[in-house]
């Protein structure tokens, strides 16, 4: 059956600055916790790191035209920090804010609506040396050079979002050592969390004193979609999702969180007045879906599970969860290990539509990895193809399931496909591939895929068959 897009409803796609730009040394550059991570034997996959990643620092423009040529209405990307700040502190690098003056410019003379994060996991290094996000400084920092950027292109950029999954940041980064920058310390992981939330409400009111536009506000959020037994979920479903959903966007802290992390931290770290400014007001709130995730009490005795869809470490990245194990789901599953169901995507809508149902929705990434053939193109002698059968239907059904939660009543302005190119993907380094677009990591070539080919006649068509 075929379905309309909704009138308004914008296609796009997503990058993040350390898996696409590279340039790691160049124009002022400071080096980022993930540069110092991706370096040290042992922690991504093969030693890859973002030292050239896709290179779109120097074919941005390249990269503009393959945008256009799909059709995007859109582009995500994130700011890379030590590109603006090389330290995290102080006058902004001249080189790094022409870079993205050029970046914002060029989309806009090509149609496509700059939609910029402020924060894509790349800190400065120097402010994992002073404590990295555990440390309060750290949040009044990011607010800093969230103005820096809002004064330079808030005349231009039609989204501003302060943050991209802050959980990652904080329990992957903190908590199980799998993300950057590698630290094991539960109690540093819980108080990263308070201090992401509060550069948040900082940032935005940063960003507002200095956007001279009329743009919108916005924070993206990776919500685990939960799967079996109640007090499992309500546990899980406090760590992972209203740990970041309270504080922003109703002014405090789930107390069953505060419980259940006691033996963690005593929550200190929160001090008068940091409910109010991270209780800010947003235009959108960012949705990034992939995968359910399944629950359930640990029976203390078998081995404990722990099939959470997050990369391998030493320890877990859920502070106080420990009753809790993660069981493996029934497939279909991507590359990464993750389960496909679109439902999943229906049903979170749905759920913050009935909990916020006047804030609006904006799918900022939905994708997937797949190991991906590159084959002669019968209908281009000499050219290559990649007919990637499986991402476009994973694609097709998760826009259908974002159609049906609009059925419903959900209120969702667009979808933005991770990710418009191949890249670093973190702990993975190159060996997995969420790209619409193949890049030949030995040439740097750009290749649409098929699903790039699908994704640019729904945009043409604005129809779901």
């Amino acid at each position: 059956m075929s379905r309309a897009l909704p009138e308004g409803f914008v296609l796009g796609s997503a990058t993040a600055s350390y898996q696409v730009e590279g340039a790691a040394r160049e124009d002022g550059r400071g080096p980022s916790i993930w540069d110092t991570f991706s370096h040290t034997p042992g922690r991504v996959w093969n030693g890859d790191t973002g030292d050239v990643a896709c290179d779109h620092y120097h074919r941005f423009d390249q990269d503009l035209d393959l945008m256009a040529e799909l059709g995007l209405q859109a582009y995500r990307f994130s700011v890379a920090w030590p590109r603006i700040q090389p330290t995290g502190r102080g006058e902004a690098n001249t080189a790094g804010l022409d870079f993205y003056d050029r970046l914002v410019d060029g989309l806009l003379e090509r149609g496509i609506r700059p939609v910029s994060t402020l924060y894509h996991w790349d800190l400065p290094q120097a402010l994992e040396d002073a404590g990295g996000w555990p440390a309060r400084d750290t949040a009044s920092a990011f607010a800093d050079y969230a103005a820096i950027m809002g004064k330079r292109l808030g005349d231009r950029v039609s989204t501003w979002t302060t943050l991209n999954e802050p959980w990652c940041s904080a329990y992957l980064g903190y908590a199980s050592g799998a993300h950057a920058p590698g630290r094991t310390e539960h109690a540093a992981a819980l108080a990263a969390v308070h201090h992401l939330n509060l550069g948040h409400g900082l940032a935005l009111q940063a960003l507002r004193s200095e956007v001279s536009g009329d743009p919108d506000y916005s924070v993206t959020l990776n919500f685990h979609v939960l799967r079996g037994e109640d007090d499992a979920v309500r546990q899980i479903d406090g760590l992972a999702n209203r740990v970041f959903l309270q504080p922003m966007l109703e002014g405090g802290y789930p107390t069953d969180v505060i419980e259940d992390t006691a033996s963690v931290t005593d929550w200190s770290f929160v001090r008068d007045g940091d409910a109010e400014a991270i209780h800010q007001p947003i235009d959108v709130l960012g949705v990034n879906y992939y995968s359910t995730t399944a629950v359930r009490l640990w029976d203390g005795r078998s081995e404990r599970l722990t099939a959470d869809g997050h990369k391998g470490a030493a320890a877990s990245p859920w502070p106080g969860a420990e009753r809790v194990e993660f069981p493996p789901q029934p497939g279909p599953y991507t590359e990464m290990g993750w389960n496909i169901e679109p439902a999943g995507l229906t049903e979170l809508l749905l759920d913050l539509h009935r909990r916020y149902p006047d804030l609006p929705l904006m799918i900022t990434e939905n994708g997937a990895a797949f190991a991906d053939e590159v084959v002669p193109d019968a209908s281009q002698p000499g050219a290559l193809a990649v007919h990637d059968e499986k991402r476009v239907a994973y694609v097709r059904d998760h826009v259908g399931a974002v159609l049906d939660a609009v059925d419903a009543g959900a209120d969702v302005r667009g979808y933005f496909v991770w990710s418009l190119l191949d890249n670093f993907e973190w702990g993975y380094g190159y060996s997995k591939r969420f790209g619409i677009v193949r890049v030949d990591y030995e040439t740097l070539e750009r290749i649409p895929k098929d699903s790039a080919l699908w994704f640019a006649d729904l945009g043409r068509t604005r129809r779901l068959d």
